[in-house]
């Protein structure tokens, strides 16, 4: 499912500056996929913790399916306009943010707790294998089958996975959120994480990567030309080698759960030492070493966010926790934020200090969450 996400953005892309050659209108597409999240996630949450889990599963996929295909005889057709491709992100956009919270909500129900820390890092693993691959394979498809050909083996695929949903054996959604209005419900999910010191902590840790640690992908191109002086395929290199390193670090994670306990220390080592690799980066000028540290950017981010994910799994009860993961979620709407901020910096200060100021803000977290909650540090499973 997640490499059709990655075939489906590399095809849109395309598609848009191959209609308009316009640089702005791709960072407006890129902007709107996660605006979805931003507006329609806590409301998605909500649905999670109403509807039942597996109808609103299946009504997901039913959309995607249908819009996957819609586009694809709209490309075939030679109608297709720039608003065409905005209007089929927005829709997607909308769906993916309702499903996610409902797949994420489910987990715990689907496995033991002992084995929690094993499903999320395998996920995610799963998820940057195909943020390796989804891309190359997208282009591949393209000059086999054309543009159109891509949407149809989109929906391929999610006809797979509604497929997978229908065998699957989903626990019934707890009672107590039902007998509230929607209002209340979101009311009081918003409250849960307010009063809750952990859950607040978890979720500001969340945020704050996402706007000043993630966007440092976006600065790649500009490290590629001025700072490390490589061709394009060492701009290829820059961008797969956190992928790399994040499947690595997921794949050991996954290995040592059973013997990691303090996975509240876990999780700030991984903050700690995802803001020194970054500024560790920012003053490398050997390409072979980037490509190294930049691994352990990956591995230290991938690290951070699995661990993230188990606990707050593991610390928020059933009934509220589409509710929390919704609005946990809610950092993927922040990244535009994040990449136009990092942008602006580079432009002012240049692309080495802006990274490296974004890492020290990530340690600067770390510290703080440390320091403020040291109930986290003591987190065991």
């Amino acid at each position: 499912m997640s490499a059709g996400q990655w075939i489906q953005q590399v095809t849109l892309g395309w598609l848009l500056y191959d209609l308009t050659g316009s640089s702005v209108l791709l960072g407006a597409l890129n902007g709107l996929r996660a605006l979805p999240f931003l507006v329609a996630g806590p409301i998605a949450g909500v649905a999670a913790d109403r509807m039942d889990r597996r109808k609103l599963m299946l009504n997901t996929q039913y959309v995607l399916i249908a819009t996957a295909l819609c586009m694809g005889a709209l490309v075939a057709s030679g109608f297709l306009q720039a608003w065409h491709l905005f209007l089929f992100t927005l829709i997607t956009g909308v769906a993916w943010a309702f499903n996610e919270p409902v797949r994420q909500s489910l987990v715990p129900s689907m496995v033991p707790k002992n084995e929690l820390m094993n499903a999320v890092a395998l996920n995610s693993a799963g998820f940057n294998l195909t943020k390796v691959i989804g891309p190359a394979l997208g282009g591949v498809l393209i000059a086999a089958f054309g543009a159109a050909g891509n949407f149809f083996v989109q929906s391929a695929a999610y006809i797979g996975v509604l497929l997978m949903v229908y065998l699957m054996h989903v626990p019934p959604t707890p009672e107590e959120a039902r007998q509230s209005s929607a209002l209340a419900n979101l009311k009081e999910g918003l409250a849960y994480v307010w009063s809750n010191p952990t859950v607040l902590a978890l979720m500001t840790a969340a945020y704050v990567p996402r706007v000043f640690a993630v966007p440092y992908q976006a600065l790649m191109p500009v490290f590629q030309k001025d700072v490390l002086r490589v061709g394009p395929e060492g701009l290829g290199l820059l961008m797969a080698a956190p992928g790399a390193g994040a499947v690595l670090a997921v794949l050991l994670l996954a290995s040592l759960a059973h013997s990691i306990r303090r996975k509240g220390l876990l999780l700030l080592w991984s903050l700690i030492f995802l803001g020194a690799f970054m500024i560790l980066f920012s003053r490398i000028t050997s390409f072979p070493l980037a490509l190294l540290v930049l691994v352990g950017v990956g591995g230290f981010q991938i690290m951070f966010m699995a661990t993230t994910n188990t606990m707050l799994q593991m610390i928020v009860p059933d009934a509220l926790r589409g509710r929390v993961m919704s609005l946990y979620m809610l950092d993927r709407g922040l990244m535009p934020v994040g990449s136009m901020l990092a942008g602006v910096a580079a432009h002012v200060v240049g692309a080495p200090a802006t990274v490296a100021m974004m890492g020290g803000i990530v340690i600067l977290l770390a510290i703080l969450v440390s320091w403020r909650l040291p109930l986290i540090r003591g987190i065991e499973t």
